[in-house]
């Protein structure tokens, strides 16, 4: 069992985070909260936020496949081409690192794992995921498959993959409706939905005492499903919304939508995109005479990029200084202590564990639940997977390695796996029940920094 101490764990938080793509549309939830201090890091709990009442399936029901081999066969899509490449290197390393780890403690029903990694394209190429997930399932004979990377990804192969009675986890994403999928009980996802992302981004704005907002986001169902939450988010934490606009993500010119949001003469701007358009926003925003020291730009994982800089003024790393954010936490306070340094000795080339520590939870809530129910069929891996996070079984012991959690499955206990990226105590629709996140700042070399952790839904 890995082991590190709490001081470096927290040190790992600040390390820098990559893009993301995502989808969302659910409802909205209130919240209450309260704060604790640890050493420089402030954790917030925000209250019942995004609880999700979707497609629960009881687990005697579910559509799995029910035959299985005796192996357990594990196949990953995400991406290693197109814009989200950079994204899928953290995760398919750390989907390796799991499996080596778990093959290292003995195995899955006395043998080691099998994995087998495909391309899911990048957000940019259905047609080439859904050629991988046809590989996976009919040569391959995958039990599950982690990945893909994006939300609108995902959707474009969930049903073929649940539909072959095979078990997916993603470890990315954050589309609320997500949660209320027909799923036939099979799909899971490790990091929190952004349902619970925006409340954590009003609250980062409200903290900073800001009362007058202008929000502007890509017209796509990332951009308008996160607005459906920041907007009551933003107006249940006292602000003001001063405009609310959207932008064709493939445009050329924003000086329409960015003129409504000077306009409306704000004190903050929530911008929800991606790097690439984004930052055209952001070079509008100073075009048209935005002081970004006075009027504060918060955005969130989308935007997350150690070089959001070059897409606004290639020669100016400090060019996006003070632009504010959130993303889901690379090293949550409620994580397993030992990670971050174990992923960067592990992967010491990749230079952003971003969903790494969710990655690796999708691979070892797959292993863990398969050895607990002493069988690789995806109908018995799909029936066992809520329990083994959430501790259900009497007398639940906790663990957070492979090592421990497959010696305490041996041993016959019931076990609570709490992962890599945080307790993870998945709901009845296969999901975390709460969400930790990164409230990061942009500083004056274009790199992102984290300076607190809100975490919402407990």
């Amino acid at each position: 069992m890995r082991t590190t101490t709490r001081a470096a764990k927290l040190s790992a938080i600040g390390m820098s985070v990559a893009l993301f793509l995502a989808a969302c549309g659910s409802d909205s939830k209130d919240d209450a909260s309260s704060s604790t201090t640890a050493g420089d890091q402030t954790t917030t709990t925000t209250g019942d936020a995004g609880t999700t009442t979707g497609q629960a399936v009881d687990p005697a029901d579910n559509g799995g496949r029910k035959d299985g081999d005796g192996e357990l066969v594990i196949g990953a899509v995400l991406p290693q081409t197109g814009k989200l490449a950079p994204l899928g290197t953290p995760m398919i390393k750390a989907v390796e690192m799991a499996v080596d780890d778990i093959n290292e403690a003995g195995g899955v029903l006395g043998k080691p794992i099998k994995l087998i990694v495909k391309d899911d394209g990048g957000g940019g190429n259905d047609d080439l995921a859904a050629t991988s997930v046809d590989q996976l399932i009919n040569n391959e004979k995958v039990d599950a498959i982690v990945g893909a990377a994006g939300s609108s990804t995902t959707k474009s192969v969930i049903d073929k993959i649940t539909s072959a009675g095979i078990v997916e986890c993603s470890p990315s994403n954050t589309g609320s409706d997500l949660s209320s999928w027909p799923d036939k009980g099979l799909y899971f996802r490790t990091p929190p939905a952004d349902d619970l992302q925006a409340p954590a981004l009003a609250k980062a704005i409200s903290d900073d005492g800001k009362q007058n907002v202008a929000i502007i986001a890509q017209n796509t169902d990332y951009g308008t499903g996160f607005v459906e939450f920041l907007e009551p988010a933003l107006v249940d934490s006292g602000a003001n919304i001063t405009e609310n606009v959207t932008y064709d993500i493939n445009g050329t010119s924003f000086d329409a939508e960015v003129e409504k949001i000077v306009g409306s003469e704000p004190d903050a701007i929530a911008l929800i995109g991606y790097p690439e358009d984004g930052g055209k926003v952001l070079a509008e925003m100073l075009k048209q005479g935005v002081d970004f020291s006075e009027t504060t730009i918060y955005v969130t994982d989308g935007m997350n990029d150690n070089e959001l800089y070059k897409q606004v003024d290639e020669s100016k790393p400090d060019v996006t200084e003070g632009i504010k954010g959130t993303a889901a936490s690379a090293a949550p306070e409620n994580g397993a202590a030992w990670f971050p340094d174990a992923f960067k000795a592990y992967a010491p080339e990749v230079e952003s564990p971003i969903y790494s520590a969710q990655a690796y939870d999708c691979v070892m809530a797959i292993a863990l639940a398969a050895a607990k129910a002493d069988s690789d069929a995806p109908y018995d891996i799909a029936a066992t997977i809520n329990g083994i996070t959430s501790g259900t079984g009497d007398g639940a012991e906790t663990c957070d390695s492979a090592e421990d959690c497959l010696t305490a499955i041996a041993d016959g206990k019931e076990i609570d796996y709490d992962g890599a990226s945080g307790a993870l105590d998945f709901s009845e629709v296969g999901e975390p029940s709460a969400g930790s996140y990164d409230v990061y700042e942009f500083g004056a070399d274009g790199a992102a920094e984290v300076q607190n952790q809100v975490v919402v839904g407990e």
